[in-house]
């Protein structure tokens, strides 16, 4: 049994999960007749699943998913015409390592948030610091940031810094001057060294017009639409189907 000095040798060296592992053991006589070396295995994996799921939950829980709940598993293919075999090299996030954008375009209602945040729980998963954000939210952000000296460097090196950008409801609204400006910045920074996930009931060819049509739209659509991964998520709206019991 572990003393109060080396258990608060342990904890004060964050191996709290640890000490729980052995106090754990100590009440199941089972464990006590494991050899030594068994025990000390069992109580690390113990431990080491505790910080993994700890550290996920406060991932999932800053990323401020819109559907929090929202996993891959769950995601309704039937009559849809997703791209089952995409969505699931996107779930491996190896676009995410390789700092490649995410296109998920689709009509109202057909599910492009959920499939966002599904890929961004994902993500989450093999500890990858994201968010999620509807892009008049960010805009409201930036209004407010205007207003200080400093605010709108601090939000830009706030949203460049995620390794996963979640940008829901992309393009729905027109852009002033200083949001394209946000924008362009944006992209800029994070393009080629993080990802973004753009949710867009706009199809490409839409995209220039809708950025502005002049230089920053050449820049921004030369950063994203040529290497980007496209989802298309159809025109069925799941909502509708949900409120009819269709699907659950």
């Amino acid at each position: 049994m572990l003393n109060e000095e080396t258990r608060r040798k342990l904890r004060e060296m964050n191996f709290g999960e640890l000490v729980d592992a052995l106090d754990l053991q100590e009440k199941q006589a089972e464990y006590l007749a494991l050899p030594f070396d068994d025990r000390i295995n069992l109580a690390v994996d113990y431990a080491y699943s505790a910080k993994y799921n700890a550290k996920v939950h406060r991932l999932i829980k800053a990323a401020k998913f819109r559907i929090a709940d929202a996993v891959l598993s769950n995601i309704h293919y039937e009559n849809r015409g997703l791209d089952k075999d995409l969505l699931l090299t996107l779930g491996t996030c190896g676009f995410v390592s390789n700092n490649q954008p995410v296109v998920i375009n689709g009509f109202t209602g057909s599910g492009k948030s959920y499939l966002a945040c599904a890929i961004g729980r994902q993500a989450c998963m093999q500890g990858f610091r994201s968010r999620y954000i509807r892009v008049p939210d960010l805009m409201e952000l930036l209004s407010e940031a205007t207003l200080t000296k400093s605010g709108r460097s601090k939000l830009l090196k706030k949203f460049s810094g995620y390794r996963l950008l979640i940008l829901d409801e992309w393009l729905l609204n027109d852009l002033t001057e200083l949001e394209q400006h946000f924008f362009f910045e944006l992209i800029e920074r994070r393009y080629d060294c993080t990802s973004t996930i753009f949710c867009t009931q706009y199809k490409r060819e839409d995209w220039h017009s809708r950025l502005g049509g002049g230089i920053h739209a050449d820049s921004m659509m030369d950063r994203i639409v040529h290497t980007a991964a496209w989802v298309y998520s159809d025109n069925i709206n799941m909502r509708e189907l949900q409120a009819k019991g269709v699907m659950p």
